[in-house]
């Protein structure tokens, strides 16, 4: 597990240097991008992916209580918030492309898509381990006791969480 979470985060720290040199040497195309972005999806992703990581906290705290029906529960919500942020990225897209914000529309744009794209997938990724964690926990796999599964996938999910942190404020808030 910690292999793959070490993995997930050498991967975004190659592409936030990639990004950072992008930056240095086309400051003017970054200082107007947050400018053609939608703050509130950029909002949307953090509330339903911060959300959905409460809801995974409290699955871990009601397993480690031996309350596996409420862990399935808080799991489920976990799951349908973390749906949250591929569904306003579909409506964020048909807004951008609308504004003609493609690939050609230049190395913000492009650095932009290129990390969130990038995060997407690992989204993807987390929203199968979820399924894999809520059908395990269903048939009992995890106690009180032994639940490493679950913390394997609480740790992979907050780690997605944290480079979101990272990744919002640098093309939705900062000029």
């Amino acid at each position: 597990m910690w292999v793959g979470i070490f993995c997930e985060i050498t991967e975004f720290a190659l592409l936030f240097a990639v990004f950072f040199v992008a930056r240095a040497h086309h400051p003017e195309a970054f200082q107007a991008g947050p400018e053609r972005l939608s703050l509130l999806a950029g909002t949307g992703y953090t509330l339903m992916l911060l959300t959905s990581g409460w809801c995974v906290a409290r699955a871990l705290h009601a397993m480690r209580r031996g309350d596996r029906r409420a862990t399935v529960r808080w799991m489920l919500a976990g799951f349908v918030f973390g749906l949250g942020y591929p569904a306003i990225k579909v409506f964020e897209l048909q807004r951008n492309f609308a504004l003609g914000l493609d690939g050609s529309a230049g190395v913000f744009i492009v650095s932009y898509y290129y990390l969130t794209f990038t995060h997407l997938v690992h989204v993807f990724w987390g929203l199968l381990g979820m399924m894999w964690v809520i059908v395990r926990t269903g048939l009992g796999a995890y106690t009180p006791e032994e639940h490493s599964g679950l913390e394997a996938f609480a740790c992979y999910w907050h780690v997605t969480d944290m480079i979101w942190l990272m990744i919002f404020p640098l093309f939705y808030l900062l000029g």
